[in-house]
C-alpha cells in the first residue's frame, strides 16, 4: 500500500525523541529578601530566561525590549527562505541583532518581539488596501500591549521602516510615556542602475495598456527596480517621510533617517541607538520628556521643508494624541506650510528628483535643520534621545567629521553637489521649489481638502504660481472603475476625475494606482483628480484628496454627476485654494440624493468597519484617524441613555 506523504513521511528519524531532559545548569541569583518579595510572574520570567538558554549568572542585568516590524525568513547569507511582504521589513532583523549584542555587551538583557507590517505598494488596487490604514491603529495597540507584557523592561527600542509600521511604532512609543524609548528608522533601498524607481514601476501596467511600453520592457523594469534587498522605497513617500519625522521629533539619533539598508553605517546606527537607550534609562529620561508640543512643531516644520507625504497629516496628529498632546489642526498645518520653504530636491517632487539615499549623503534631517535653525523656525530647546537638546545636536553636526565625509562621498560616488540636493532657501526659491501642501475649501470641500502642490506639473502653473483647472466631472464610485477608465484612455484633457466613496468610511484606501497612472499616461497632467480618499506619498499631479465631508458622511462630493462643471484653483505660493461646483448651482447640488451607484463595498471587512466608526467618532481624518477613548465612551453613554429612555417609553 502506498504511503501518503501528508499523513506520514515514513522517516525513522522522527521516532528519536524523549519526554524529559536535563534542565539548564546553574542557579538563579536569588537572595532571601528578594525571593520573598518577588511576584510569581517575575520569578517565572527568570525561569523562562534560563529555559531559553540565558546564562543565570547574567540574570541581574537590566532588561530592554527591542520591538520591530520585521517580516520574512532570511537565511544567514541573506537568501529568502520565506519572503516578507516588502523590502522595508526584510532586513530590519539585522538591526535587532546589532542592538541586542550591544545591550548584552553592556551587561543588559535584550528581549525581542515583532509585529510585521503590510506593503501599500503590494496592496494598491486590491482589497488588501482596505486594511492598510486601520492596521496602523491595531499595530500601535499591539506594540503597547507587548511593552506592557514585559513588566520588567527598563526601556524600549523600536525598529521600523515603512508606511504604516513606522507610524504605528511611533504611536506606540508616544503612548509609553513613563519609559525611555528610542526609534531606529530601518533605512532605504538603493536605486537600481539603468532601471526605473520603485514608484514609477508601479505604473507599468497602465503604460502597457496605453501602448507606451512593450511587454519586454515592462518585464525587465518590473524585475530590477530595487538596488538592494532591504529598506523603504527610494522616494520621499510615506515611508521615508515617516523616518524624517521620527528624527525631527527627537526620538531617533541625529542623521538616522534615510540610511542605506544593509550598509555598515546602517548597522552602526542600531548599535549607537541601543547605547543611547541605556544612557536615557540611567538618566531617568522618558518619552514624556522628549515628546512635547515643541517636538511636534519641529516635526511639522521639517516635514514642510522636505516636501513630505500628505499621509503625515494623518500620522503626526495620531502621534500627538498618543502622547497626550494637542493634535495639530488644519490651521496649524496651513500656517506652517506658509512659513516654511521647501529646500529638498527629491523624488517625487523634483525638480531634479534625487533619491533618498542621495539625500542621506547630502545630510538629510540635520542638514535641513541647519537652514531651518538659521531662519528661526525650530524650537531648539526641545530635548532628544541623545540626552542633548536639538540645538546642541545641530552644533555638533555642523562641524562633525560625519557631515564632511558623507557629503564628500556623494560628490565622489555620483558627481552630485550636496548643496544641489539640500538647497539654501534663497537658491531653492530661485530654482522654483515651492512649499508643499495647500489646504483647500470651497463648496465641494466645506470642511477642507488638501493637495501636494509641489507635485503639480510645472507647465500647469502660471507666472503668478496659480494652478487653475475648469472642466467636466467624470464620476466614479470605485477605484476599479476609475483605473479601468484611465487604462482605456476614456478620460480626456480637461476632465476632473471624481472618485467618491473611498474616505474613512471604508478604510480610506490609498489610490496610488490612479494617481501614478495620471502622471505617466498621455495628457495625464491635464486631468485633475478630486477624491475623499487619500494618496501614496509618491503621488504627483493635481490630485486633491481628503475631501471632507466624505461621500459616506453626506458630503457634497457624493452628489456630483457626470458633466457637472467644476473649478479647481490652487495658489502654490500663498498655499490657498478652492474646489467648487460652478454649474449647476450649489442649491441644485444640495437637493440631489447621493450618487445612485454609491454603494457599500462588500469587500470591506468588519474589522475595518469598526475602525471607521471609532475614528469617525474621534475626529475623523483631520484628527489623525485615532481612537479617542473618552470621546467614544461619552457617545456610547449618550446612546445608552437614549436607548433606556426609549425602553421606558
Amino acid at each position: 500500500m502506498s504511503r501518503d506523504p501528508i499523513l506520514d513521511s515514513g522517516l525513522d528519524s522522527i521516532y528519536t525523541l524523549r519526554t524529559s531532559a536535563p534542565g539548564p545548569s546553574g542557579k538563579l541569583p536569588l537572595d532571601p529578601a528578594q525571593l520573598g518579595a518577588l511576584a510569581s510572574g517575575d520569578l517565572f520570567g527568570w525561569t523562562q530566561n534560563a529555559g531559553m538558554g540565558w546564562n543565570p549568572a547574567r540574570m541581574l542585568g537590566k532588561e530592554f525590549l527591542i520591538l520591530s516590524t520585521m517580516g520574512g525568513i532570511r537565511a544567514p547569507d541573506g537568501t529568502p527562505i520565506a519572503l516578507g511582504y516588502h523590502t522595508g521589513h526584510w532586513e530590519v532583523g539585522l538591526l535587532m541583532e546589532e542592538a541586542a549584542r550591544t545591550f548584552s555587551a553592556a551587561g543588559a538583557i535584550p528581549f525581542a518581539a515583532y509585529c510585521s507590517d503590510p506593503c501599500d505598494g503590494r496592496t494598491n488596487g486590491t482589497a488588501g488596501m482596505l486594511d492598510s490604514l486601520p492596521y496602523r491603529n491595531d499595530a500601535a495597540t499591539l506594540f503597547r500591549r507587548l511593552i506592557r507584557s514585559l513588566p520588567t523592561r527598563r526601556g524600549v527600542l523600536g525598529i521600523a521602516t515603512c508606511d504604516k509600521g513606522l507610524p504605528a511604532m511611533l504611536m506606540a512609543l508616544a503612548g509609553t510615556p513613563t519609559l525611555p524609548t528610542v526609534l531606529v528608522p530601518g533605512g532605504v533601498t538603493l536605486m537600481a542602475e539603468e532601471a526605473e524607481d520603485a514608484g514609477k514601476v508601479q505604473t507599468l501596467a497602465t503604460r502597457f495598456a496605453q501602448g507606451e511600453v512593450t511587454l519586454e520592457y515592462a518585464a525587465e523594469m518590473g524585475c530590477k527596480a530595487c538596488g538592494s534587498p532591504g529598506g523603504g522605497c527610494q522616494f520621499l513617500g510615506t515611508a521615508a517621510t515617516s523616518q524624517v519625522v521620527a528624527e525631527a521629533l527627537g526620538l531617533a539619533l541625529p542623521h538616522a533617517a534615510l540610511s542605506p539598508s544593509g550598509a555598515e553605517l546602517w548597522r552602526d546606527l542600531a548599535r549607537r541607538s541601543a547605547t543611547a537607550l541605556i544612557a536615557l534609562e540611567k538618566a531617568g529620561t522618558t518619552s514624556r520628556d522628549l515628546l512635547t508640543d515643541d517636538s511636534i512643531h519641529n516635526a511639522m516644520v521639517t516635514h514642510a521643508a522636505f516636501g513630505g507625504s500628505t499621509n503625515l497629516i494623518l500620522h503626526i496628529p495620531a502621534i500627538a494624541h498618543a502622547a497626550g498632546l494637542r493634535r495639530p489642526t488644519v490651521e496649524d498645518w496651513a500656517r506652517i506650510n506658509r512659513q516654511v520653504p521647501r529646500i529638498v530636491d527629491v523624488l517625487p517632487n523634483g525638480p531634479h528628483h534625487y533619491a533618498t539615499a542621495q539625500v542621506f549623503l547630502a545630510g538629510a534631517v540635520p542638514e535641513v535643520m541647519l537652514h531651518l535653525r538659521d531662519l528661526g523656525l525650530l524650537r531648539l530647546h526641545a530635548r532628544t534621545v541623545t540626552g542633548r537638546t536639538l540645538g546642541e545636536n545641530l552644533v555638533w553636526w555642523e562641524t562633525s567629521e560625519r557631515r564632511q565625509r558623507l557629503r564628500a562621498k556623494l560628490q565622489e560616488l555620483d558627481r552630485v553637489n550636496p548643496d544641489d540636493v539640500i538647497l539654501a532657501p534663497a537658491r531653492a526659491r530661485a530654482r522654483g521649489l515651492t512649499p508643499t501642501i495647500t489646504f483647500l475649501q470651497g463648496n465641494l470641500a466645506p470642511q477642507g481638502a488638501l493637495v501636494k502642490s509641489t507635485a503639480i506639473a510645472p507647465e500647469r502653473i502660471d507666472a503668478d504660481g496659480v494652478f487653475l483647472h475648469e472642466g467636466p466631472a467624470r464620476v466614479f464610485t470605485s477605484e476599479a472603475a476609475a483605473i479601468t477608465a484611465v487604462k482605456a484612455g476614456a478620460l480626456k484633457a480637461g476632465d476632473v476625475l471624481v472618485l467618491m466613496g473611498i474616505g474613512p468610511g471604508c478604510g480610506m484606501p490609498e489610490t496610488y494606482q490612479v494617481t501614478s497612472a495620471l502622471k505617466y499616461v498621455r495628457d495625464g497632467s491635464k486631468i485633475a483628480l478630486l477624491t475623499d480618499g487619500r494618496f501614496s506619498g509618491v503621488s504627483t499631479g493635481a490630485c486633491i484628496g481628503h475631501v471632507s465631508p466624505e461621500a459616506w458622511a453626506g458630503g457634497p462630493i457624493g452628489r456630483l454627476r457626470d458633466g457637472d462643471w467644476l473649478r479647481l484653483r490652487i495658489d502654490t505660493r500663498t498655499l490657498e485654494g478652492s474646489a467648487d461646483l460652478v454649474s449647476p448651482s450649489p442649491e441644485v447640488l444640495a437637493a440631489r440624493p447621493l450618487h445612485p451607484d454609491l454603494k457599500p463595498d462588500p469587500r470591506v471587512p468588519a474589522d475595518t468597519r469598526l475602525w471607521a466608526a471609532l475614528q469617525n467618532a474621534s475626529g475623523g481624518s483631520w484628527g489623525g484617524c485615532v481612537f479617542d477613548v473618552d470621546r467614544i465612551r461619552h457617545l456610547l453613554d449618550l446612546g445608552a441613555e437614549a436607548e433606556a429612555k426609549r425602553s421606558d417609553a
